[in-house]
Parts: C-alpha cells; sequence; structure tokens
C-alpha cells in the first residue's frame, strides 16, 4: 500500500505522553470490533493521502473500480465487471451504488477526482500511479489541460479509460486509493476542508466515520448505503485509542478493551508468550531502507561516503538485535523476495548478491570520499527519524556503528510521524529510515520508487539510465521485457547505492478468540476488517 515510505506503526509522541483514555461507547447487542491506532490518520483526501494510516481508514469508508480480496485477488467493487485490452479499458459500474447520502455513484465521480489528482495545483504525491492512463503524465507536468486526460464517462454507469501505453497490471491499481472516487458538488462545498473532519466526507464504502476527535479517537459504523452491506456483519469499527505507546495498546488488548493488536514489537513478544496469547505471524511485503539525500551540499550525495555505509552494515546483527521480530528477513534488494516475475518469483529468475560487510574496504570508500569532498572529517549526518520506541532503536544502533567503525558521528532527529514526512518532503535530512510496502502485485511499485518523476522518492535521487529501463518496463505488456527492464534498473540503484537495503518486515499480531475473518494483505489496506465478525 504505500506506503509513502511509511510503515504500518509509522507513530505519533507529543511531548509529555499522554495517553487519550476514551471510553468504547459499544451499544449493547451491537457487533462493534474494537481497535487502536499508533497515529492520526494525516489525510483522508484520496487526492491527496500517501501513508499507511490513512489508506487503512479509507479501506474501510471508501470503494474503488475494484477491491482486494481475502487471498489477494482483485474482486469487483463499484464496478461489477469490465474488459481490458492493450490500449483501453471499460468498466461498468453498479447501479445500486450509492453515496452515504443515497445518491448514485458514478463514473464521472472517478474521472473528476483523477482529473483532480493529476492537477499539478493539487501536488499529490501518488499522481504517478495514474500516470497509465493516457495524457496523465503530460497533465501532471503541466503541459497538457485535464479536460485532456483519456478517461471518460460514457454514461453514469460506463467508463471508458485509454491507456498511454500497454499496462498489464492495470487492474491491480484500480484498487488503490488514489484511484477513489469522488462526488465534484460535495468536493466544492467543502474546498480545502474536504475530508478534514467527519461530516466533511462522502462515504461509497462499507463503513463511514461519524466520530472523529483528533489525536484521540474515530469511529466508524456500518454504512447502510453501501450496495453489499448485506455483506458486512460488523456493526461497526471503533478506534477509542490513538496512541503510539506499544505497551498502552498491549495492555489495552490483555485488557480486552480492544480486540485486534496489529502488530507486536520485540518488547512485547516475551509478555505476550507469558499470557499464553496466540501469536499470528504475518509477512506484510514491506521493504526498509535507509534513504539518502542526494540534495546539493549534503554530504550523503558523494558515492564512496554510501558505499563505506553498506560495507559496516550488518543485516543479520540488526535482525537479531534491533527488530527481533521472527520472520523478518535481512534486506537485499529494492525488489522483495515476494514479488511475481514471469513464471515464478521475481528474485528466483533475477537473483542479486549485494557486497559483504568488509570493514577493511569500507575505510577505503572513506578516504576516496573525504578526498573527494575535500574535507578531512565527514560532518555530522543528520538522521530522520520517528519519535518511537523502535525507530530509537535503529537511530542508535546505526550512531553507533556508524562512529565506532567509520568515526562518522551521527545528529538524530526524532519527529512525530506527520513532521517526519514534512521534513522528507522538505529534504531536511541526511539519511532517513523508511519503509515502501506494495500499492498492487507487481514488481513496478518497488521498481518505479527510484525514477526521478515519483515525489516518493524524497531524497532525489536521479539516474538517467535507471529512468529509461522503467519507461521501457512500463512501455509494453511483453512480461518478460518488463521484468528484465525493471531488474536492470535496480541493478543500478542498488550499485549506485540510492538506499541500504535493511530487511523485509514480519508482524506479530494478536486478535481475541471471538474476532473471526480479520484479513491481512501485503497489498492493499492492512489489517482488513471488511468481512470481519464478532461471535461473542
Amino acid at each position: 500500500m504505500r506506503k509513502t515510505g511509511n510503515g504500518i506503526w509509522n507513530l505519533v509522541f507529543l511531548g509529555l505522553f499522554f495517553v487519550p483514555f476514551a471510553l468504547a461507547s459499544t451499544e449493547p447487542g451491537k457487533k462493534v470490533l474494537n481497535f487502536t491506532i499508533s497515529s492520526e490518520p494525516p489525510q483522508l483526501n484520496s487526492m491527496k493521502a500517501s501513508d499507511t494510516q490513512s489508506f487503512f481508514v479509507l479501506g474501510h469508508v471508501m470503494e474503488g473500480l475494484t477491491r482486494t480480496g481475502k487471498s489477494g485477488e482483485i474482486i469487483p467493487g463499484i464496478a461489477e465487471k469490465w474488459k481490458i485490452g492493450e490500449k483501453e479499458a471499460t468498466f461498468y459500474l453498479r447501479k445500486n451504488a450509492r453515496w452515504s447520502d443515497g445518491k448514485p455513484v458514478t463514473a464521472q465521480d472517478f474521472v473528476f477526482a483523477w482529473k483532480n489528482t493529476l492537477d499539478p495545483k493539487t501536488a499529490s504525491e501518488y499522481a504517478f500511479i495514474l500516470y497509465p492512463i493516457k495524457n496523465g503524465e503530460a497533465i501532471n507536468q503541466g503541459k497538457m489541460s485535464t479536460s485532456e486526460l483519456g478517461a471518460k464517462a460514457v454514461d453514469d454507469f460506463t467508463l471508458k479509460i485509454t491507456f498511454e501505453k500497454p499496462c498489464g497490471y492495470f487492474l491491480s491499481l484500480t484498487a488503490f486509493g488514489t484511484y477513489l472516487p469522488i462526488r465534484e458538488d460535495f468536493f466544492n462545498t467543502k474546498k480545502d476542508k474536504y475530508a478534514a473532519d467527519a461530516g466533511d466526507m462522502l462515504y461509497d464504502g462499507p463503513f463511514m466515520i461519524t466520530q472523529w476527535v483528533h489525536g484521540a479517537s474515530l469511529k466508524m459504523v456500518k454504512n447502510p448505503d453501501f450496495w453489499n452491506q448485506s455483506a458486512i456483519q460488523l456493526d461497526g469499527i471503533d478506534i477509542p485509542y490513538i496512541t503510539p505507546d506499544n505497551n498502552a495498546q498491549f495492555n489495552f488488548f490483555k485488557d480486552k478493551k480492544v480486540d485486534v493488536l496489529q502488530a507486536l514489537f520485540k518488547d512485547d513478544l516475551p509478555k505476550a508468550q507469558g499470557e499464553g496469547f496466540k501469536m499470528q505471524t504475518f509477512l506484510d511485503g514491506t521493504v526498509w531502507f535507509l534513504e539518502y539525500n542526494f540534495r546539493k551540499g549534503r554530504p550523503t550525495v558523494n558515492k564512496n561516503l554510501r558505499k563505506a555505509i553498506q560495507l559496516v552494515y550488518n543485516p543479520e546483527e540488526y535482525i537479531n538485535k534491533v527488530v527481533g521480530i521472527p520472520g523478518a528477513k535481512p534486506g537485499k534488494t529494492l525488489i522483495p523476495a515476494w514479488a511475481p516475475g514471469v513464471k515464478s518469483l521475481f528474485r528466483k529468475e533475477y537473483p542479486y548478491t549485494p557486497p559483504k560487510r568488509d570493514l577493511a574496504k569500507a575505510k577505503q570508500y572513506l578516504a576516496l570520499a573525504k578526498k573527494e569532498l575535500g574535507i578531512s572529517k565527514i560532518p555530522p549526518l543528520l538522521w530522520l527519524t520517528d519519535d518511537t520506541p523502535s525507530a530509537g532503536r535503529t537511530a542508535e544502533y546505526f550512531q553507533n556503528v556508524l562512529k565506532t567503525t567509520l568515526d562518522i558521528d551521527v545528529k538524530i532527529d526524532k519527529q512525530i510521524f506527520k513532521q517526519r514526512l514534512a521534513k522528507m518532503t522538505a529534504g531536511d535530512f541526511d539519511i532517513v529510515v523508511a519503509g515502501w510496502g506494495p500499492d498492487y502485485s507487481d514488481p513496478m511499485t518497488f521498481a518505479d520508487l527510484m525514477t526521478s518523476w515519483n515525489e516518493n522518492n524524497r531524497g532525489k535521487y536521479v539516474s538517467a539510465e535507471y529512468d529509461r529501463l522503467i519507461r521501457v518496463a512500463q512501455s509494453t505488456g511483453n512480461q518478460k521485457k518488463r521484468m528484465d527492464a525493471m531488474s536492470a534498473a535496480e541493478k543500478i540503484a542498488l550499485e549506485d547505492q540510492a538506499v541500504l537495503i535493511t530487511y523485509e518486515r514480519a508482524v506479530v499480531y494478536l486478535k481475541q478468540d471471538w474476532v473471526q475473518g480479520v484479513v491481512r494483505h501485503v497489498v492493499g489496506p492492512d489489517p482488513d476488517f471488511t468481512f470481519a465478525k464478532i461471535t461473542k
């Protein structure tokens, strides 16, 4: 999902710790799932959303043309059927699909949202994901009018899309948050306030937000106007606590105040074992890495410095000492182990072995970096990170590694989640820890991350050859040619040390015995409570 370099528990910490102890207000006889999230959803305007927390909420209150099924497959959503060829696609919308005010969801609602997302004035960080639609990129670059987008409402319930180039993975894109509809007349009554509060949105999904106390709690109830509302067994999803304190989250679960704990941290595992809780493991598809700043004047622009850092990193030690979650894998490549290839897994068809830890060679690269930078000592590196216990451990680990092996000082800048995103976008860092989860089930969701036009390339890495190869992969429906090009591009980024891959994440989570039907998605809103049920 995406995750814009953000993991599922990018957390918020506000000065002195405060937990808003809102009491769950479940009505007697109602089947309400109680859950806690780590941070305030930063942006519920789907044209601007770029983080996992926001996409989690949007995945429950909104629905696009398609949605992600229980096994990760693409299933019908607002569109009941479709035809897709190499040049165009046609989606046929359900006539019984309704907004939460009872009005029908129409093809024009999709066209309006997509045009607005691509409009440069919107400054959407995810506009690039609409580039497969004809003229999408040119519109986003200000070279064409939004009226020239290759998406047309043939009638209220027929949406025709013309492709810029063949796009073999387009169907998976239609389940992603940026492809959600927004109704023009309602949006125009809200403008900049759209999605700012519960009453500032219209909902076409299984649930709708009825209460939102910013930074404290959020409540969703079953949407009576949802076309498939008879399949929704929950009466609501209540988030009575928004808190970054994993110890508090654990205690809420222990005290049965919440029904699902989405992730255990390293320090929680012994406690969960001691309580006899049934722990479940889930490989969430996310790749974590150190992202370097390539802006002028930053020491990390120097390739030899980045290579020196790479060669002092010990992935096995980091996994064991810092991550500490069963199932986590040492990071090797930008495209992870689970990604599909031509006929098998991408990594089996295109293996890559990164260089091994080598302190002597690292010092040689460091000496070259100092010479090229014209300095006798590398200045302190600004390490931007979230203000959370796990993020703090990572920062301190690398701070110690770089100091003891290369005599490089690291200045740690801890920020709340929303501010960390803002500083990443502004380029106020030398190194930032980032994670990227898949937006759709194709290696391209990782491969295009380091392109010059991708706004999620926060370090502003640029390689003309990398860009060219990704364009090749985006210009053909031939799977072999696509995968060959993505593999060649990935190799360039890895050898340039555009990012330092650290690990592939695993999640250990808990749910109460009376909860059934919770789905964990590699692609799609995670966790997914859409078809969950409470049996007590």
